[in-house]
């Protein structure tokens, strides 16, 4: 198995000294079958009065800063060490009954994903769904997992991969207009797209492993990156990375899951003084495959992809 370590550096300057109110990060990745956390650590300068740990509602772990001081900088420094198990070519493992397009999901299991089914944005002429339609069958039935390779694959091929320096995510329509966007436009893009078809969906973010970039092959790499889960009865939560059309976990290192991408943001805080005070921030995120595994080591580091903590 690959053991995966990352670096994620966070620097927050100001023309003279403010006070910092509570900040919340998000970098614990999620212990599961196919990534095992080996090391954590935080470094937090200035010192902060004191940190705690939540799980949130959807059971991410969040570290809770708390600070009495003030400073003319800001620094978060965070690594974690890993063992990675990839998924290349997933088996889907689909109930029979899901198997074929469209399926109902079991009752039970349709009220714990209702929110995660229902779309949340505005589309009043459902041109999302008119989009995602294209992919299905107008013979009949559709094969469920071919159905949703295609629709992340058309994703990747079709649209237009951009950095953003500005917070936040620009509505699924607007990507779809645009056909260009960042990592997490084109998560929730899909995430909207599948919900049009009565899937269930959810939005992660964490890490991408950029073996060799200047292939152009994988992109996302440098800063905190943006996929999707698509619910299958039998099979689960099924990673979709539409910026890379990356169907399984190869390479994606889940951090936290959530209904929508305001739920999972990885640095969240405050601080006491004027506006005009903050001189910006830089981000650095450094993935890397660790020597003795059956690829050549690689080091990457790259500026934020618009994916900067807001405050």
């Amino acid at each position: 198995m690959p053991i995966f370590s990352v670096k994620h550096t966070t620097v927050y300057r100001y023309t003279q000294p403010v006070t910092f109110g509570e900040h919340r990060l998000m970098f614990r990745p999620r212990d599961s079958f196919d990534q095992r956390l080996l090391d954590h650590g935080l470094f937090v300068d200035p010192e902060p009065k004191g940190i705690g740990w939540i799980h949130d509602v959807f059971g991410n772990c969040v570290a809770v800063i708390d600070f009495n001081g003030s400073g003319d900088e800001l620094r978060f420094v965070t690594d974690i060490r890993l063992d990675h198990t990839p998924q290349h070519a997933p088996d889907f493992r689909i109930d029979d009954a899901a198997l074929s397009y469209p399926f109902s999901y079991d009752s039970d299991e349709a009220t714990d994903l209702s929110q995660t089914i229902e779309r949340h944005h505005l589309d009043d002429g459902d041109e999302i769904g008119k989009w995602a339609r294209q992919f299905v069958s107008a013979k009949g039935r559709t094969e469920t997992g071919k159905l949703l390779m295609t629709l992340c694959y058309a994703i990747h091929e079709s649209f237009v991969y951009s950095r953003r320096t500005e917070s936040g995510t620009q509505p699924p329509l607007m990507t779809l207009h645009l056909r260009r966007g960042t990592c997490r436009d084109f998560a929730l893009f899909m995430m909207e797209a599948v919900r049009s078809l009565g899937f269930a969906a959810r939005f992660v973010t964490g890490y991408v492993y950029v073996p060799n970039r200047d292939s152009g092959s994988v992109v996302g790499g440098g800063s905190t990156h943006a996929w999707c889960q698509v619910y299958l009865p039998g099979a689960g939560w099924v990673e979709f990375d539409p910026t890379n059309g990356i169907v399984g976990n190869r390479d994606l290192i889940r951090v936290a899951v959530a209904r929508h991408p305001g739920q999972a943001i990885p640095l969240s805080g405050s601080y006491c003084g004027s506006a005009s005070s903050f001189l910006g921030m830089t981000v650095e995120v450094k993935v890397v495959r660790e020597a003795g595994d059956d690829q050549p080591l690689a080091r990457r580091a790259f500026r934020q992809d618009g994916l900067q903590p807001e405050r």
